[in-house]
């Protein structure tokens, strides 16, 4: 319900609550950037019901409603129409707005001080400034207005510019009907420009979303707003790899002239060459605007809406005047793709980031995950369309931009679309190839010869892992070590900037790492396929089963189990894990020294205490910090854990599988298959490893976090520590460098809060066509009773069937049961060891799921659409890793 203010004249903190239906795109807008303690000019807003009134009272509502149902794009020239128009325009322009909006203005005007001081006067349509529609330089303004009678006549003009040409001719273009645009006006005090502008946070022009673009003129905006001059025009590095945005490109315009007030009201533009050869703003001064654009970016855009700012920079401060979304973004793909839409797909990145991500990893994270992806490209030599990009955020979540990763791969090194989707996961369509035969001709010679650079590239990453691994952790230690409280605020500018510089680095190395296991399961797959047929997947799980290499996140499940197991014989231990008030967090200070678990739980926390649930997000408490999901794991399996039983089955399930190898597949293959299952379990340990070193990479960004949390709420700026994660890395610089007081900000985070509840509440799409969200219908059963999908562990099992949403829920996971989950990253791993069987909704058959299941030899089907839906909880089903297929026997 939208609240009627019963006032005439808001303030901007009423125009903030009451909202765009009762003030308008700008004024709305407004009030939100002084909410969130933006420097704004003293002002506030007439609402859309005096410009109601205002028609009312002047009997203009049935030559308006007679435009609106008579006057179309087709019409709107013909001779009959101009004169309805400017008759309509003539009489607003004439009519008495209603004494009691009069005097509540100038009222209003007198308390803040403002009533004789310059005034500005600008529209604010309902619709104006919106994400559909921006209005930009359709509706009239007027700057330097001076006294009550010019000001209200100024309001009428603004009224009035709703029925030009081009407002109606706009109107009808977007569709938007003429009562959705009814006026608020903004009226505020003038800022004493000593330079002004335009800032956008993308580049318009371009499309690149990761610049920064300001455009900037000596005097009023105007000149600039208007295109009467060439500004001067600066490009900054918006990246959050470095704390401040970086100045990378300034061109220093012609400045024709500027425009200035007029003594007596008005402004004028003044031709003069004085300024032609001058830069409008220090370098300074640009990446602390720079740096300005990014928190309104984060403000009003919520990392996703690029914004257009209109700034003053009286000398001192920069004062933003105007804030409203982009538009029109240039779409930047492949030109093959041009005439396909974006294809938008949640598959892969379900893994290890399915929720709506806190403000404090937005950035970073869509940044990073784009790096990695661009890096596949990048390093074989091959240019992608300048402006890309793999990422985007839709409702608070990210997707990938599978259209353009599906033609990417096919023409950079042939893969095909149906190929890759089988390994990335997800349930989104293929993009249309005209050729199938992607390595015919000299074309094809080139995608052969990246594919050979791509698979050199992946060999020395693996060779090196063990080398790159250690630097980033050896690197990270030493920046980490001592802790954060001892340094001053600054100093936290060099630290983030220092940590960005690893995480380019290492991200621009992670793909080739990750892909160190693909290579010679590929391998593998074209031998076996040969011999095998439809039974080389099936093989290949199996062989891959209890490997010898080390697969972190596979191995910390072991260890658990492990834990369990020595708990079961530690007496201390089932005295603390068997007590009616039990406390997971308190085992340091229950358990005493002698407790031989106590002992091996401290060194599973060094090893893997910078792992959490979903760790991608650093809002998540790292296992070191809260371990209690890892204790419940233990107390659950404290009775049935038995790792020698499943070394056991695994090596069962191994030697079926060569059993078979030495079946069908000559003798004088075996030892280059016995090869290639080593190199590819090698190649997994080192693609699990690297994610547990982009854990420690992102858990040091957390350990900033914690300490600058602990500042802010000691000085009272956030009203918990743990507000911090609703904070962005550009408002916490602000405050670190004493450019923001923080004032504002409980408000933005209040706001957020809201936000991400709200996101949480609703159903991710699996995929979006465009801009268009499309839900995967459920999968359905098949005439043999069963639910079909990807196989990519060995075997069956069967058991009731558990719904895990999140593994916090995994205290209803039984041993024996089925895990039934969206999808899985290594914070889940844990459950496994109690599931006999896994299905996931998504998943690839590298995604980290398919990997752990492999290892530990449990049957596992994945990339069942909305299985979740489709299976209820408790039913008892069957799972046939080996066929892909899902039995239900309930």
């Amino acid at each position: 319900m939208i609240k009627s203010p019963r006032k005439y004249f808001l303030t901007w903190n009423e125009a903030f609550e009451f909202g765009v239906q009762q003030v308008g795109g700008k004024g709305w807008n407004l009030g939100r950037l002084d909410q969130y303690g933006f420097k704004i000019p003293l002002g506030g807003v007439l609402n859309t019901h005096c410009y109601i009134e205002f028609i009312k009272h002047n009997s203009l509502e049935d030559m308006v409603y007679n435009i609106s149902q008579s006057v179309t794009v087709g019409n709107i020239d013909q001779a009959e129409n101009q004169d309805r128009l400017s008759k309509l325009r003539a009489k607003i322009q004439a009519g008495l707005i209603p004494k009691p909006i009069v005097n509540e203005l100038r009222s209003m005007l007198e308390q803040l001080g403002i009533i004789d001081r310059p005034i500005a006067v600008r529209s604010s349509a309902s619709a104006e400034d919106s994400a559909r529609a921006s209005f930009a330089g359709i509706h009239e303004s007027f700057l330097n207005v001076h006294g009550l009678e010019s000001i209200l006549e100024s309001v009428k003009g603004c009224y009035a510019s709703l029925w030009s040409n081009q407002a109606l001719a706009y109107r009808r273009k977007l569709n938007i009907s003429d009562d959705q645009v009814a006026a608020g006006i903004v009226i505020m005090e003038m800022v004493k420009a000593q330079a002004a502008g335009v800032g956008f946070t993308c580049d318009p022009q371009s499309g690149h979303q990761d610049v920064l673009v300001v455009n900037a003129n000596f005097g009023l905006g105007e000149a600039v707003v208007k295109g009467i001059i060439e500004p001067d025009t600066y490009y900054l590095d918006s990246s959050p790899w470095k704390a401040i945005p970086q100045l990378i490109e300034r061109i220093t315009g012609q400045k024709e002239g500027l425009t200035c007030p007029k003594e007596n009201g008005g402004i004028q533009f003044v031709q003069t060459k004085d300024y032609s050869t001058q830069q409008v703003l220090s370098d300074e001064q640009i990446e602390k605007f720079g740096l300005l654009l990014l928190r309104v970016f984060e403000a009003l855009g919520e990392c996703d809406q690029h914004q257009d700012v209109e700034w003053v920079f009286d000398g001192q401060d920069f004062v933003l005047v105007q804030a409203r979304p982009v538009t029109a973004l240039a779409r930047k793909t492949f030109a093959a793709l041009k005439n396909q839409p974006d294809i938008w797909s949640n598959g892969n990145y379900r893994d290890a980031v399915p929720m709506v991500l806190s403000p404090l990893s937005r950035r970073l994270s869509i940044s990073t995950i784009d790096l990695i992806l661009k890096s596949n490209y990048s390093k074989i030599g091959y240019k992608l369309p300048k402006g890309l990009q793999f990422s985007r955020f839709f409702n608070g979540r990210l997707y990938c931009n599978l259209s353009a990763l599906q033609w990417g791969m096919f023409d950079a090194m042939g893969a095909l679309p149906r190929a890759f989707n089988f390994g990335f996961g997800g349930h989104q369509p293929e993009i249309e190839i005209k050729d199938p035969k992607p390595y015919k001709g000299l074309t094809g010679l080139k995608r052969l010869w990246n594919g050979v650079k791509g698979a050199n590239l992946i060999n020395q990453a693996k060779k090196n892992a063990s080398k790159t691994h250690t630097r980033v952790l050896s690197t990270i230690e030493n920046l980490t070590s001592k802790g954060f409280s001892h340094l001053e605020d600054q100093e936290f500018i060099r630290l983030y900037n220092e940590l960005g510089r690893i995480n380019i680095e290492f991200a621009g190395e992670f793909s080739f790492l990750s892909g160190s296991a693909s290579l010679q399961i590929g391998s593998l797959f074209r031998i076996l396929s040969k011999f095998l047929a439809e039974r080389s997947t099936t093989v290949i799980n199996a062989l891959m089963v209890g490997g010898s290499a080390d697969i972190t996140s596979a191995d910390h499940g072991y260890r658990l189990m492990e834990l369990a197991e020595i708990a079961r014989r530690d007496n201390d231990a089932l005295k603390f894990f068997g007590d009616e008030n039990f406390d997971p967090c308190s085992w340091e200070e229950f358990l005493p020294e002698r407790s031989t678990f106590k002992q091996a739980f401290r060194e599973f926390i060094k090893d893997y205490g910078h792992r959490a649930v979903y760790e991608l997000d650093i809002v998540n408490p790292r296992w070191k910090e809260d371990p209690s999901y890892l204790m419940n794991i233990i107390r659950s399996t404290i009775n049935t854990a038995d790792l020698s039983k499943l070394k056991a089955e695994q090596k069962r399930k191994f030697e079926q599988a060569w059993q078979e190898v030495e079946n069908k597949v000559p003798a004088e293959k075996h030892s280059s298959i016995r090869k290639l299952i080593s190199k590819a379990q090698e190649g997994a340990a080192v693609r699990e490893r690297t994610k547990s070193v982009l854990a420690v990479v992102i858990g040091a960004y957390r350990m900033i976090a914690e300490e600058l949390g602990t500042r802010l709420y000691e000085r009272r700026i956030i009203e918990k520590q743990a507000d911090v994660y609703l904070c962005t890395w550009p408002e916490l610089v602000a405050v670190l460098t004493g450019e923001w007081d923080g004032n504002g900000l409980r408000a933005l985070i209040n706001t957020r809060k809201t936000f991400m509840k709200e996101m949480e509440s609703i159903s991710p799409p699996d995929v979006i066509m465009g801009e268009t969200p499309n839900y995967t219908e459920p999968a359905t059963l098949t005439s043999g009773n069963f639910l079909a999908g990807v196989p990519v562990a060995a075997g069956r099992s069967s058991g009731n069937a558990r719904l895990i949403s999140h593994p916090n829920e995994g205290n209803r996971l039984q041993p024996g049961d089925v895990m039934v989950a969206p999808s899985t990253d290594p914070g889940w791993t844990p459950l496994f060891l109690k599931a006999s069987g896994l299905i996931m909704e998504t998943g690839g058959y590298l995604s980290h799921g398919a990997i752990v299941a492999r290892e530990y030899g449990i049957p596992a089907v994945v990339n069942i659409p909305g299985v979740m839906r489709v299976i209820k909880d408790g039913w008892e089903i069957e799972v046939d890793g080996d066929e892909g297929k899902v039995y239900l026997k309930t």
